[in-house]
Parts: C-alpha cells; structure tokens; sequence
C-alpha cells in the first residue's frame, strides 16, 4: 500500500474503532471467552498502550534514526496496569488525539524520512512506513478479535 493510502487508514483508525464498538452491547465488553484471552475492554486500553508505545517509536524513528527500541511485555502491561479496571472512555480519547498527533507529523514528512528506521530486537528493522503499516493495520486486527470475543457471548447467551 502506499504511504498516502496507509496515512487515510491510519487516521480513519479512530472511527473505525468508534463505529466497531457500537456493535457490542455495554454488559459484553467485560467478558472472556477463556481466562487466557482478553476482553473488549482489555483489548481496548492495549491498543491505546500500543498506541502510547508507537508514539515514542515513530518520533524515534523520525529523530533517531538507526536506534534501538525495546519491546514490552504486553501481558504484563495488561495484569500490572489493571487493563480491567480502566477506563474506556478515556482511554479511547487518548487514542483519538494520538491519532490526530501523529497524523499530522506524518503528513508532511519529506520523503526521505520515510525510509528512516528503528531496529527492534524480534522484529529487525523497521521503517517508518512499516510503522505506519503496522499502526494502520492494528485496530482491524484488534476489531476482528472483539467481532470473535461477541460471537462468543452470543453463543454462551443462547445455551
């Protein structure tokens, strides 16, 4: 895709979200599928984490380019940050005005930043347009896995 294409999806990611949650009834988004999965709410407050983490990597990547990154343990974040008892509302606006504040770095970026890159220990080299691709692509990634979460419920409400 090209980086015109992925900044769109990349700034639509706040409504699509948005429009995916109201799909989901408000007494759902607590419930596990499986004690190892996430609810709606947990997955929601990750992606604004993920969001907090990408963040700090596009500016990175951006101003440093060539640096080291670390990854973070996202089940330790969810457990010791107490994802289930989180706020979504705010959390969700965090998220729209990341959004908003990244987009409008990237924007106008000269073409030669975009072949800037960070290096992550598992991943390898990661440009800033694999940044965006990524960050673009995680709140369908994450919707797909809460439609999954719902259908669950659905199922157990009928037994």
């Amino acid at each position: 895709m090209d980086k015109n294409k992925l900044l769109e999806a990349y700034k639509s990611g706040y409504n699509d979200l948005q429009n995916s949650l109201r799909e989901f009834p408000i007494e759902m988004l607590d419930y596990k599928p499986s004690p190892d999965k996430w609810s709606i709410k947990e997955i929601i407050i990750h992606m604004v984490d993920s969001e907090i983490n990408g963040y700090l990597r596009c500016r990175k990547i951006i101003a440093e380019s060539g640096s080291a990154i670390s990854p973070y343990d996202q089940e330790a974040w969810a457990d010791k940050l107490h994802y289930t008892s989180r706020s979504i509302d705010t959390n969700l606006e965090l998220f729209r005005i990341i959004r908003i504040v990244n987009y409008s770095l990237l924007l106008n970026l000269p073409d030669e930043t975009w072949s800037n890159h960070i290096m992550h220990p598992e991943s390898g080299r990661i440009t800033l347009k694999d940044y965006l691709k990524i960050y673009a692509d995680h709140v369908d990634i994450h919707t797909k896995q809460m439609r999954r979460n719902f259908d669950e419920w659905k199922k157990n409400q009928n037994t």
